[in-house]
């Protein structure tokens, strides 16, 4: 049997890894595929060095950018309720429905944070009242809102 070569990946391959990965692939595949079409370079300590400096560079974004979705979230909740006004009916039912855009846009004017309307859960809202919405800022961060629905 063939020994097994340790390539870092330049790009992302199904099935294989990400971009900047070690991988051991078998010679065929990476003499045939991998290297002819420049998804992958031969594993040097030079490039084993820039793989791990681009990891760790890539850790403190990432470690910011949760410090960040911690700050926004407490300014969130600090923030209390959002209102939201809708034209009401009989028996405080609202017409047409609260999106998260409503919602986004209500955070935007409120507290000056911006807002991915992608992030934010909110209940089926039909009637007037309270309700609590989810927002998630980071992977690992999710902020709960509330959210009341007042007649315009």
């Amino acid at each position: 049997m063939a020994k097994r070569v340790q390539l870092v990946l330049t790009q992302d391959v199904k099935k294989l890894g990400r971009s900047g990965d070690l991988v051991e692939v078998a010679p065929g595949y990476a003499r045939n595929y991998l290297l002819p079409k420049s998804m992958a370079t031969f594993a040097t300590p030079g490039i084993l060095k820039q793989v791990e400096r681009r990891r760790e560079l890539e850790r403190q974004r990432q470690l910011e950018l949760k410090q960040q979705a911690q700050e926004q979230k407490a300014a969130l909740e600090k923030a209390g309720t959002f209102n939201i006004a809708k034209q009401a009916g009989e028996k405080e039912a609202i017409f047409g429905t609260v999106t998260t855009q409503d919602v986004a846009d209500v955070i935007q004017q409120t507290t000056g944070i911006e807002v991915d309307r992608r992030g934010i859960t909110i209940p089926d809202i039909g009637i007037l009242g309270t309700y609590e919405a989810e927002i998630k800022l980071h992977s690992e961060v999710t902020a709960k809102v509330n959210i009341q629905v007042v007649a315009s």
